[in-house]
C-alpha cells in the first residue's frame, strides 16, 4: 500500500456522512507554538536516534519499539493538552510520553532497567509512566489501555473534573474486542475522550488490506459506536494540530468523544532498532516514498520557508537537545539496578498500617 492508495484528508466542521467530520479552512497555530512543536518533534527524533545508536551495546535489555517517522501525532495532539489531562499509550509510546511532558531521564533509566527509571526499572520501554505529567501509562498488550483510558474518562466525568483523556493506539488495536467495547461505552456516555489511531499500515508484518475490509477505513468505525470521527495526514504537524484542536475541543466541552485516524509510517522494524526491508512484507519504493514525507524534515523546511526558523537557531536547538539527551544517558548508566526486594513490590496492594488510615 502506498500513500497514493490512502484517502488522506486535511483540515468549520463539514458533515461527511453520519458522525464523520472533515476539517477545512481552520486556523493554524501561532509562530511560537509551531516553533515549539518543531522543537518537540526534533527532540523525540533525536532521542530515538540515540537509542538506536546505543542499542547494540546490549545494555538496554527490553523490547523496544522505535517511533521514528511517527513524531507528528504526539506533538500536534499534546500541544492542546494540559498537565491535568491524562494520556494512555501502547507499546510504541516514547513519543507520546515525551510530548506529554514525561521525564526524559526517567524514561532512559527505565530502558536501562535502573531503579531511577519511571517504572523503577522493572517495566522497560513498553511500560512508561509519569503521573506528574499526566501520562498514566503504556502497556504492550494490544488494546489493553483503551478500556483503562475510557474508565479514567468516565471517572473524570462522574467526579466533575475538568480534564480529558487521550488514548493512543495503532490500527491493529482496532481489531480487538476491547477497542469496540470501550468506544461504545464512551459513545453512550459521551465521555471526554479522544481516541488517536496512528495508522501506520502494518500490524507487525501484516498489511492493513489483509486484516480489514478494503472498503472501510478505521474512522468509519467511530460513528457506529456514537463517536465522531475524522482522518488526515499524520505526517504533517500543522494538520495534526488543527485536527487535534477540533477533537480536544469537542471532548473538553462535553459534546462527544472523537476518534482521529492519522495516516503515518514507522521507519524501523516493528520491534528493535534495525531495518527490516529484507523481510519482504513492505517494499523499498513504499519505504522511500514515506521517508520523503518525513514529518521532522518536512516541517523544518516549512518553518524555514516562512522565516519562523533560521539556520543558527536550528543549530542551537539541536545542541541544546543533544546536551539534554547526553545528560539523560549518563544519569541512567550511573544509576543503580533495583534491589531484589523491589521485584515483587506493587504486584499486590500493600496493606496500610492502622496509623495510615486516619
Amino acid at each position: 500500500m502506498t500513500t497514493k492508495m490512502l484517502r488522506i484528508e486535511t483540515g468549520s466542521a463539514v458533515s461527511q456522512g453520519p458522525g464523520i467530520t472533515t476539517l477545512a479552512g481552520r486556523k493554524r497555530a501561532t509562530a511560537d507554538a509551531r516553533l515549539a512543536m518543531y522543537r518537540q518533534a526534533l527532540r523525540v527524533r533525536m532521542v530515538e536516534e540515540e537509542i538506536v545508536a546505543r542499542f547494540s551495546e546490549q545494555e538496554m535489555r527490553c523490547p523496544t519499539h522505535i517511533c521514528i517517522g511517527q513524531e507528528a501525532p504526539p506533538v500536534g495532539v499534546s500541544a492542546h493538552l494540559q498537565t491535568r489531562d491524562y494520556v494512555f499509550s501502547a507499546h510504541r509510546s516514547h513519543g507520546h510520553y515525551l510530548a506529554k511532558g514525561g521525564d526524559l531521564k526517567g524514561m532512559i533509566a527505565e530502558l536501562y532497567g535502573r531503579v531511577t527509571g519511571c517504572a523503577r526499572g522493572i517495566g522497560g520501554s513498553q511500560h512508561l509512566i509519569d503521573l506528574k505529567a499526566g501520562f498514566l501509562g503504556s502497556a504492550p498488550i494490544l488494546a489493553s489501555t483503551i478500556s483503562v483510558g475510557v474508565g479514567a474518562a468516565w471517572a473524570a466525568q462522574r467526579r466533575g473534573e475538568n480534564r480529558i483523556v487521550v488514548i493512543y493506539f495503532g490500527d491493529g488495536a482496532t481489531e480487538e474486542g476491547a477497542f469496540h467495547e470501550a468506544m461504545n461505552f464512551a459513545g453512550v456516555n459521551r465521555l471526554p475522550v479522544v481516541f488517536v489511531c496512528e495508522n501506520n499500515l502494518y500490524s507487525v508484518h501484516s498489511a492493513l488490506e489483509i486484516r480489514q475490509p478494503r472498503h472501510r477505513t478505521v474512522k468509519e468505525i467511530g460513528p457506529i459506536h456514537g463517536v465522531e470521527a475524522l482522518a488526515g495526514d499524520g505526517n504533517d504537524i500543522d494538520t495534526v494540530w488543527q485536527m487535534a484542536e477540533y477533537a480536544v475541543g469537542r471532548a473538553r466541552s462535553g459534546i462527544n468523544p472523537v476518534l482521529v485516524e492519522f495516516f503515518t509510517y514507522r521507519w524501523k522494524e516493528h520491534c528493535g532498532p534495525g531495518e527490516d526491508l529484507g523481510l519482504g512484507y513492505r517494499g523499498k519504493a513504499e519505504f522511500e516514498e514515506w521517508q520523503a514525507r518525513c514529518p521532522v524534515a518536512g516541517y523544518r523546511k516549512v518553518l524555514m520557508s516562512e522565516q519562523i526558523l533560521q539556520n543558527d537557531a536550528h543549530a542551537s536547538m539541536k545542541d541544546e537537545i543533544a546536551l539534554e539527551i547526553d545528560s539523560a544517558f549518563k544519569f541512567a548508566k550511573a544509576s543503580p539496578f533495583p534491589a531484589k526486594e523491589e521485584m515483587m513490590r506493587f504486584v499486590f496492594p500493600e496493606t496500610p498500617r492502622l496509623g495510615d488510615l486516619s
